[in-house]
């Protein structure tokens, strides 16, 4: 009976340390995180968030950053904007590896290419919201400001 109880106080033990050790492992991990942007209102609010977000962690290196659209806000995406606040910002976050993700369904709906939109975008080939959720299954935590 005490030998019993033995082993399983190792078993637990190990286990514990295990658990000790991929806690330490996941900690050491760089974040990532998905921004979800479908509403025109919020651009800049977004943009915005990005920037505070790399700053906030200390820099590119300490986190990785997408940002999906889809729907209206692509608009403001395009390389022919005239708001230069967006195309500055967008242009430092790109240089900071965040990436920039347009969904295919609306880029069809607004007949636009990727040649339309500001440099550092790609294409969500299977939509904006299917991209957000292989995200989320890859472990990326999903933030819709």
């Amino acid at each position: 009976m005490m030998d019993r109880r033995i082993a399983v106080g190792s078993v637990l033990a190990a286990g514990a340390g295990l658990l000790a050790t991929g806690a330490q492992a996941s900690a050491d991990a760089v974040p990532r995180v998905a921004y979800h942007l479908s509403d025109l209102d919020k651009v800049s609010f977004v943009l915005g968030n990005l920037r505070n977000h790399v700053d906030g962690m200390g820099g590119p290196a300490a986190v990785e950053l997408a940002l999906v659209v889809h729907g209206p806000p692509l608009r403001a995406f395009r390389a022919d904007t005239g708001n230069e606040a967006v195309k500055q910002a967008v242009a430092r976050l790109a240089a900071e590896n965040v990436n920039f993700l347009a969904c295919i369904h609306t880029m069809e709906g607004m007949n636009l290419t990727l040649h339309d939109l500001l440099p550092g975008f790609a294409v969500a080939e299977k939509g904006g919201v299917v991209k957000l959720a292989q995200l989320q299954a890859q472990g990326w935590a999903y933030l819709r400001p």
